[in-house]
C-alpha cells in the first residue's frame, strides 16, 4: 500500500467532490485505497479499522503510506495510526478554508507531516506548511454539452434557458441573493428556468420556506426549479445543461462548483469572495459583483441573459481557462511532489 485517502462524511460536500477529483486520477498512479464513504468513480472505500491493517504493510518501494485527510475527525484517525498504533505512515493535510484554523485545527496541523494550503490567502494562516496548490476540476468528466438545447431538455425542466445556483441552501451560501435577483429578471425572461441545486440542513429549513413564500408570493413557482440534493454521477451532465451558473456566496473558502461550471462551457457570475475572482479573471469566464449587493447581481444576470453572443463568446473562453490553469492535473502533479519529498526523506 502506497496511498490511504479519507473521506470520513457522510454527505458529499465541496471537499468531498475536491477529494475524489483527485483520488480518481490518483488511482491509476499509485497503490491507493479509500476510506470512509464512497465517491464517484473512485476504489471501493474500507472501514478506518481495515486502512490501519493496510497501513502496516507499505510497498516494498516505500518506507510510509501516506495517508491524505482533509477533516479534522480524519486527522484525528490518522494520528492514531501513526502515533499511538505506530503505523509507518505519513500524513498529509489539505486546507481550503479562509478563516484562520481555530485553536484545536491549529495543534492537529502542528501534528501533521506535511500541510498543503489551496491558495495564499488560506497558506498565510497555517502552521506547517509545505505548499501552495491550487485545486482542480476534471475537465474529461466536466465537458461541454454537445447540443446545449437538448442537454437542458433531457433535464426534463421548463423553459430553454438554465440558470442555476449550486450548493447548500443557506445564508452563507446567498441562495436568497440569487432567489431576490431571479424574481426581478424571470418576468423578462420567459424562457429561463431558475434552478437551486442543494441540500437544506434542519436549522435552515425555515430559511428555505421564506425563500419558497417569496417566490409564491412573486407568482414565479413554476419558473423556480428546487431539486434538493443531487446525486455526484448526476451534476455534470446538469451542469453541462445550463447557459449561466450563479455564485452568489458571502463567504466561501474554495469551490470547486465555478470551476465545474467553466470547464463545461458555462459562464458564471459570482460575488467577489474566496479564490472566484481569480478563477473568472478580467471577465475571461464571466463576471464578477461585490456581494451582497442583489442589485449589481441582476445586472450582472441581465447583462449576459440579454447578450447570446456575448454569452456564446464566454462559453469558449471559460472553458480554455479551466482547462490551462484549474484543471486536476495540476493539483495531482504538485501533491506528488509533496508525497516524493515524504517519501524520500
Amino acid at each position: 500500500m502506497e496511498l490511504i485517502v479519507t473521506n470520513l462524511h457522510r454527505h458529499f460536500t465541496g471537499v468531498s467532490a475536491t477529494t475524489a477529483s483527485v483520488a480518481r486520477k490518483q488511482a491509476d498512479q499509485y497503490e491507493m485505497q479509500l476510506v470512509g464513504t464512497p465517491l464517484p468513480g473512485c476504489p471501493d472505500p474500507v472501514s478506518v479499522v481495515q486502512a490501519i491493517r493496510l497501513s502496516r504493510q507499505p510497498t516494498s518501494k516505500r518506507q510510509h503510506v501516506i495517508w491524505h485527510v482533509r477533516r479534522q475527525n480524519e486527522m484525528r484517525a490518522a494520528l492514531i495510526a501513526r502515533d499511538i498504533l505506530k503505523c509507518p505512515i505519513k500524513i498529509v493535510y489539505t486546507a481550503s478554508g479562509q478563516r484562520p484554523p481555530s485553536r484545536p485545527l491549529r495543534r492537529l496541523m502542528k501534528k501533521m507531516d506535511a500541510v498543503i494550503g489551496a491558495t495564499r490567502m488560506t497558506a498565510g494562516q497555517l502552521p506547517n506548511m509545505r505548499a501552495i496548490i491550487h485545486h482542480g476540476v476534471d475537465t474529461e468528466l466536466f465537458r461541454p454539452a454537445e447540443d446545449r438545447l437538448q442537454s437542458w431538455r433531457n433535464t426534463g425542466m421548463p423553459g430553454t434557458i438554465g440558470v442555476a445556483t449550486i450548493g447548500r441552501i443557506r445564508p452563507e451560501k446567498g441562495t436568497d441573493l440569487f432567489v431576490e435577483a431571479m424574481l426581478g429578471l424571470l418576468p423578462k425572461y420567459r424562457e429561463v428556468t431558475a434552478v437551486v441545486v442543494g441540500a437544506t440542513s434542519r436549522e435552515h429549513r425555515g430559511y428555505e420556506a421564506a425563500l419558497r413564500q417569496r417566490i409564491e408570493a412573486a407568482g414565479l413557482t413554476d419558473r423556480f426549479v428546487f431539486t434538493g440534493v443531487m446525486e455526484p454521477d448526476a451534476v455534470p451532465e446538469l451542469v453541462r445543461s445550463l447557459s449561466l451558473l450563479v455564485a452568489p456566496p458571502r463567504y466561501e473558502g474554495f469551490s470547486l462548483t465555478p470551476l465545474e461550471a467553466m470547464a463545461s462551457g458555462v459562464p458564471v457570475v459570482a460575488t467577489d469572495t474566496g479564490y472566484f475572482p481569480t478563477f473568472i479573471g478580467k471577465n475571461e469566464a464571466g463576471i464578477i459583483v461585490h456581494q451582497p449587493d442583489i442589485g449589481a447581481l441582476a445586472k450582472a444576470i441581465d447583462a449576459l441573459l440579454h447578450d447570446p453572443l456575448q454569452r456564446g463568446a464566454l462559453n469558449a473562453t471559460a472553458r480554455e481557462r479551466a482547462v490551462a490553469r484549474f484543471s486536476v492535473e495540476n493539483e495531482v502533479r504538485g501533491i506528488s511532489r509533496i508525497y516524493d519529498e515524504l517519501w524520500r526523506g
